[in-house]
């Protein structure tokens, strides 16, 4: 099974009745000229990409812009149209009064599988442990993975100061029996994010780099170059898994793009699926 564990749901049709709401996302990811498509087309893009699942991210900005820029509604909805392809992944502004009550709705009402956190859009510190000690319980209390986007964003108003990878280790060592996802592999501070690999059990990174050029290119500069070329086969084939960012990057290019890193069979079957289902909780 190849899994998508990184795709944005704010352009599909089904969810895309207000025009206000979709000029606020198109500005939100810096995507300007992003066209509005139905759920029909994606299936097809996974299909012409070769994937089975794809994990939909909400995002909620409650306290910084004023609303969910995708509210997990929106997400279940998306969901129940192809509830054998589709994962849905929650949002929680963790400043909200009412997290808690949001986070257990999406987990329970909801079905969500997941959390989606955003600490640079948030503003908050992944290791402030008086705010996000209840979130952390929430999630670990229902078994839930997170993906926190990580690294460098595009977004405006969105400081690295929250989001570099080191300031996760506090969490992966406070929590060891929480899984936590490092989106974007962390980029620029990829060493940073390989060490939390090797070092934390619970912690993995996903492929869904922010590029300046081709995704091939990209991942030649940042897995080959940078890194070592057999770095993933050898060290990190259990922690790295498969995302695309899309619509940001179509999937067919992303999956084009891990056919060229040095991978035995094996261990690319893992990146492009077998990790996503440890990391969501799905293996037995």
């Amino acid at each position: 099974m190849k899994i998508d564990i990184h795709a944005h749901a704010a352009f599909f049709k089904e969810i895309c009745g207000d025009a206000e709401r979709v000029a606020l996302r198109r500005e939100h990811v810096y995507l300007y000229k992003q066209n509005i498509w139905p759920m029909s087309l994606f299936m097809t893009q996974l299909n012409a990409a070769g994937l089975d699942k794809a994990v939909l991210l909400a995002e909620d900005l409650t306290t910084t812009v004023g609303q969910a820029i995708v509210s997990n509604e929106e997400v279940k909805q998306l969901v129940d149209l192809e509830p054998e392809r589709l994962i849905g992944f929650a949002a929680v502004d963790p400043k909200r009064s009412d997290a808690i009550e949001v986070l257990e709705k999406a987990f329970g009402a909801q079905n969500m599988a997941g959390l989606r956190l955003n600490p640079a859009s948030q503003r908050f510190m992944p290791n402030d442990d008086a705010l996000m000690k209840p979130i952390y319980e929430c999630c670990i209390k229902h078994n839930k993975p997170i993906l926190f986007d990580a690294g460098m964003s595009w977004i405006k108003n969105a400081p690295s100061k929250y989001s570099q990878p080191l300031v996760f280790e506090d969490v992966a060592l406070e929590y060891p029996d929480l899984r936590i996802c490092l989106a974007h592999y962390g980029w620029p501070w990829i060493m940073d994010t390989t060490m939390l690999l090797l070092k934390y059990p619970n912690v993995y990174a996903d492929t869904a780099l922010l590029y300046f050029d081709s995704p091939k290119q990209f991942f030649q500069t940042t897995f080959n170059v940078q890194m070592g070329e057999y770095w993933i086969d050898r060290m990190l084939a259990d922690k790295v898994i498969f995302g695309s960012n899309y619509p940001r990057i179509e999937q067919k290019r992303m999956v084009q793009a891990v056919d060229t890193l040095t991978l035995r069979p094996q261990n690319k079957a893992k990146v492009m699926g077998e990790n996503a289902r440890r990391f969501l909780g799905m293996e037995g």
